[in-house]
């Protein structure tokens, strides 16, 4: 038997971790979707679908995610729990392979689908009350559409996902009690330093600056009017990729690696 990874003891463990708190896995996933369909209610009465549509997704996807994510490794939160945990006949990838699966495969596709039947639903509901003979039936029935889930807004919620449920992840390992507080502080510092550094970079080339977008351009005034400054292309991609590949994977790894330093 494999002490990486055996499918029927990874199997085993999967199933314990779902069956054993069942209120922190299958209970919170089940609030976050109520709580979902409760904002898109309410939203639409009162911003309008679209903006409803995109509010929902925003806070369903990433903020459930990191949310659900401070429970996956909250055995931490006592010494008593946090022993019997490491002590599982289970090995520290087994551990991790679990908490991953439940916060980044088994809930973005929970609820990908339940907000996907939903919006369909309520968008159908519209379309049907509305009068076939009025004037205005084209343009309203138009302006009224299920969210597109492969379009631009999307892939940056999901980009939010993976950032936000990454950093929880590590801080649930690193941060023992209220990881959750601990880790939205550490993420609003980060974010602090990381505009700060960015802004600093854009006085020292270019002066006095206006705005200045995470390593991505700067926004000058000339007199009256402004001019806006890219970076180059090449140099562009480089921070884009890594941004967007690279650093999702060194959060969602780091936990591997800490579960690896608590058992031994």
């Amino acid at each position: 038997m494999s002490d990486t990874f055996n499918l029927k003891r990874f199997g085993l463990l999967l199933k314990k971790t779902i069956t054993e708190r069942p209120t922190q896995t299958i209970g919170v996933t089940a609030l976050l979707l109520i709580l979902s369909l409760t904002l898109y209610i309410v939203a639409k009465n009162i911003i309008g679908f679209n903006a409803a549509q995109n509010l929902t997704f925003v806070w369903g996807l990433a903020g459930g995610g990191f949310f659900l994510a401070s429970f996956v490794f909250n055995y931490f939160n006592s010494n008593a729990s946090g022993s019997s945990y490491l002590t599982l006949p289970a090995s520290y990838f087994e551990k991790w392979l679990c908490g991953v699966l439940i916060a980044g495969v088994f809930y973005p596709v929970i609820f990908l689908l339940f907000y996907h039947l939903m919006d369909v639903l309520f968008v159908a509901a519209y379309h049907s009350s509305l009068d076939p003979n009025s004037l205005f039936y084209r343009q309203q029935y138009d302006s009224v559409f299920t969210f597109d889930l492969d379009g631009i807004l999307a892939w940056k919620v999901y980009f939010m996902f993976a950032m936000l449920t990454g950093f929880m992840l590590i801080g649930g390992l690193y941060f023992n009690k209220t990881a959750l507080v601990k880790t939205a502080i550490a993420i609003c510092i980060f974010l602090a330093i990381l505009l700060g550094l960015n802004w600093f970079t854009g006085i020292m080339f270019f002066g006095p600056i206006k705005e200045a977008g995470i390593y991505d351009h700067v926004t000058l005034e000339v007199g009256k009017a402004e001019g806006v400054i890219l970076l180059p292309a090449g140099i562009e991609h480089f921070f884009r990729t890594g941004i967007a590949y690279f650093l999702p994977a060194v959060l969602w790894l780091s936990p591997l690696l800490r579960l690896r330093e608590k058992e031994f």
